[in-house]
């Protein structure tokens, strides 16, 4: 069994605030390939666990519910760090976060009760690192944001453990975005 932590920006640190901006197109393709390089090399079963936020991680979700078709043996597990993660969030990204949850494999909160301290998000940091083999961030340490503090806590990690952490950062996402473009002027050239 392989397990993947997948995270990143959320999506308003990338100035996405619709689900159909191009950017998210881009970004999903980006994670489409990355996961489909992952999973043509495991014939086991291969887990995608990532968190709740809105970005990286729910388009994360979403490929992966797409890649489960072609790969059966992908699973999807959506961990909270702790219960009621999105009492404060409006009422339209908790109902897509219900969506989602309800098309995974497994969801659970990492501490059962309502958020009480940043000791909880340690947790759940600790939690994702040893349960799972490895790590995928939408992220490019020159753009800091608030992966920084999973990306600084799994370099540490990594120093210590087999735990090998790879990045998408912007340089690939900018290459992906003018292969997407061209491809799509292509599309509309053929029409």
């Amino acid at each position: 069994m392989r397990r993947l932590w997948l995270t990143g920006y959320r999506s308003y640190e990338l100035n996405v605030f619709k689900d159909d901006d191009p950017k998210v197109k881009v970004i999903k393709k980006v994670l489409t390939e990355r996961l489909r390089g992952e999973l043509e090399t495991a014939a086991d079963e291969y887990w995608l666990i990532t968190g709740p936020q809105m970005g990286t991680e729910r388009w994360g979700l979403e490929c992966g519910l797409e890649l489960q078709h072609d790969y059966p043996q992908l699973k999807l597990a959506l961990m909270e760090p702790y219960t009621d993660f999105a009492q404060r969030w409006n009422e339209a990204n908790q109902e897509k976060l219900a969506v989602i949850k309800n098309k995974v494999d497994f969801t659970a909160p990492v501490t059962d009760h309502p958020y009480q301290s940043p000791q909880q998000l340690r947790t759940y940091q600790q939690f994702m690192l040893t349960h799972t083999d490895r790590m995928l961030m939408l992220y490019d340490p020159e753009y800091e944001g608030k992966p920084k503090y999973d990306y600084r806590r799994a370099q540490q990690f990594e120093e210590e453990h087999d735990y090998p952490l790879s990045l998408v950062d912007f340089d690939e996402l900018q290459e992906a975005a003018v292969e997407w473009s061209e491809a799509e002027r292509e599309r509309q050239n053929q029409n």
